[in-house]
């Protein structure tokens, strides 16, 4: 299941990353008066990224349908079916739409939406949409029966997965329910709210299954503690070295303050006259440096 959401993030990531790109080559007017190929390269790349974010929410909702409903434990799935699901058949309507696009409708940088040509891309796309909808919809009545009759912690867990996934699917599949209804007067209002929608589809992702999920956050709160105490420790240990140093310090002043006074007064006490002495008595006598 974590190697389907991190397919799921990197391609959100990849759409926005190629809408950024695409967005600053068809805005730029010398580019866009060229009409060349790159910009409808990246038009298609574009189109088959969007399928891939679809379909990769169809691949959590297989595979918590068969989880949860066909019984199949995880290690027995194949994850190459859904990367071929995932990443592979939205290869297949972005290429059927790019050779009709190439050969029906050639406008500038395919930047236009009043084709219907463009029902290549969306159909797919509400197609699994609505697969998914199913497929959550039986998970949920498995899992309410499941909960009534042996009321287990591990349904629980799961129905919080699933709920999570059926508040997606509307948020992630509205701008194709509204894509039909395009009002013909007040089409800037129409374009925002298409764009809001479109382009916060990776923060909602993120949001609802990864920053709103209590693993996620019970190890960040973790990770974050023991931050915590190691910059606290640090400082700790800091304070300790610098009281440590201060009081040697302070020691060895203190020391050299007694072998002075020791030495003034071994010259000024009684024994002055043993200056007097050679220098190899000196070294012979009992003296505090001795």
């Amino acid at each position: 299941r974590i190697t389907l959401h991190k397919n799921l993030f990197f391609s959100f990531v990849l759409n926005s990353g190629i809408t950024i790109i695409w967005f600053t080559t068809t805005f730029n007017h010398d580019h866009k008066q060229g009409n060349p190929v790159s910009c409808k390269v990246i038009m298609f790349i574009h189109l088959y990224l969007l399928t891939c974010n679809y379909f990769w929410m169809l691949c959590e909702g297989i595979y918590l349908h068969t989880l949860i409903v066909v019984a199949v434990f995880a290690e027995k799935q194949h994850l190459m079916w859904y990367y071929l699901l995932g990443w592979g058949f939205p290869l297949v309507p972005a290429l059927i739409h790019a050779v009709a696009r190439y050969c029906y409708y050639n406008d500038t940088c395919w930047i236009r939406s009043d084709t219907s040509l463009l029902y290549i891309i969306h159909s797919p796309i509400c197609a699994a949409l609505v697969v998914n909808f199913f497929f959550l919809l039986n998970i949920v009545r498995v899992l309410i029966t499941k909960l009534k009759v042996t009321h287990q912690a591990e349904s629980s867990l799961y129905m919080k997965a699933v709920r999570a996934t059926l508040i997606l699917i509307p948020l992630l599949g509205i701008q194709f329910v509204l894509l039909p209804y395009k009002p013909q007067g007040h089409c800037e209002v129409y374009q925002y709210i298409m764009n809001i929608f479109m382009h916060f589809q990776g923060l909602l992702v993120a949001t609802i299954f990864c920053f709103f999920n209590g693993e996620v956050q019970t190890v960040l709160r973790r990770h974050w503690n023991q931050q915590r105490m190691q910059l606290g420790g640090s400082f700790s240990n800091a304070e300790v070295f610098r009281s440590a140093s201060y009081v040697a310090s302070s020691l060895t002043e203190v020391h050299r303050c007694y072998s002075i006074e020791s030495h003034t007064e071994y010259l000024n006490g009684k024994n002055y006259r043993d200056v007097q002495t050679p220098a190899h008595s000196i070294h012979r006598s009992e003296t505090p440096f001795a």
